[in-house]
């Protein structure tokens, strides 16, 4: 991994910066997670700042609860923070109703010597990762990122709209304005596109 310090607005159309570090998997072992390996699926690769908080497993759950959805789409979410794959385990063996996150179906890594989120441009004051989500491409390229600062929950159902407007895109080269969802209309990537789009939603 590069050592150079990337902000967000840097990676977005750039190949995704590639990590192989200790993860806690679905099943609840131990292993070394490649970011590459997931080359031919989307991935929705979400940070987080800390295990055992108060934000992060509201978050967390939301996803695990939307993963068949992510599943669909050919998109794989990952996890990531800066405790170690011993503290992600003991979170997820820790009850929901405790204030676990139970066994979420995702790989969650560990980020110990705070590389991936330096590499991500989400390390906070060289402490933990704000709450940075990227959506990468089959490709490995970045399409997509959001960042928000702690206190600031994101939303599951507009990180699936954003794997649905690039999806889109692919296949049928139209582009997704404001608000766009699935089976609303697109926009051709032309000024008669715009006139054509704008005079229907006048």
């Amino acid at each position: 991994m590069s050592e150079e310090t990337h902000t967000m607005t840097q990676l977005v159309t750039k190949e995704a910066p590639d990590f192989a570090a200790q993860a806690v998997m679905p099943d609840n072992s131990f292993a070394e997670f490649k970011l590459s390996a997931n080359r031919g699926k989307y991935t929705v690769l979400f940070f987080y700042p800390l295990d055992f908080t108060f934000v992060c497993p509201s978050e967390i759950i939301a996803f695990d609860k939307a993963l068949p959805q992510f599943k669909e789409r050919n998109c794989e979410v990952v996890a990531c923070s800066i405790d170690s794959h011993f503290s992600h385990l003991a979170w997820k063996n820790t009850p929901r109703e405790h204030g676990g996150i139970g066994n979420v179906q995702f790989p969650i890594v560990a980020d110990i010597k705070k590389s991936i989120a330096r590499d991500y441009g989400v390390l906070f004051n060289d402490s933990i990762a704000l709450r940075g989500l990227f959506l990468i491409d089959t490709k490995g390229v970045i399409r997509h990122s959001v960042v928000n600062d702690l206190p600031l929950g994101r939303s599951v159902e507009e990180v699936l709209r954003m794997v649905d407007a690039l999806q889109f895109f692919e296949k049928h080269g139209e582009v997704c304005p404001a608000d766009w969802k699935p089976g609303k209309k697109a926009m051709k990537p032309s000024a008669e596109g715009v006139r054509e789009y704008l005079k229907a939603h006048a």
